[in-house]
């Protein structure tokens, strides 16, 4: 497994566990609360940052695992990346109609914010399982 594959599976699985904990901690004040008084900015400020830093830690951990293979790439991987991040893009445009709908009808900005957050995590998400299947499946 080349070292971009390793970051593409980092990537997955960083950006949906602490995409998942944020949003299991902060979608379970909504039941009978009134989404204008639920903090939710801390906590998405909190993931965010989490987000970035377990990716940082992680990769790092994975270049020492296997030094040879750290910052090897090859035009493949340069491609598989360049699709993957077409892909992630086109998920991004797609996505961000939701906030902008919600804005549009004077949503809570609670609701604006997370389907923001919704939107980047699912474009990462998509990015990153598209170059992992690139990857295992061939290019």
């Amino acid at each position: 497994m080349s070292s971009e594959e390793k970051r593409s599976w980092i990537y997955v699985v960083v950006s949906a566990g602490v995409a998942a904990v944020y949003f299991v901690i902060v979608l379970s004040k909504v039941p009978g609360a009134d989404v204008a008084r639920i903090a939710y900015v801390r906590p998405m400020l909190i993931a965010i940052g989490a987000g970035i830093g377990l990716g940082i830690v992680a990769t790092i951990a994975a270049a020492i695992a296997s030094p040879r293979e750290a910052g090897r790439a090859d035009e493949r991987d340069r491609q598989i990346h360049r699709l993957g991040e077409y892909v992630g893009f086109y998920v991004m445009s797609i996505a961000a109609i939701v906030p902008l709908a919600l804005a549009m009808a004077e949503a809570a900005h609670f609701w604006i914010a997370n389907a923001l957050y919704l939107a980047f995590v699912l474009a990462a998400l998509a990015s990153s399982i598209a170059k992992i299947v690139l990857y295992r499946r061939g290019f």
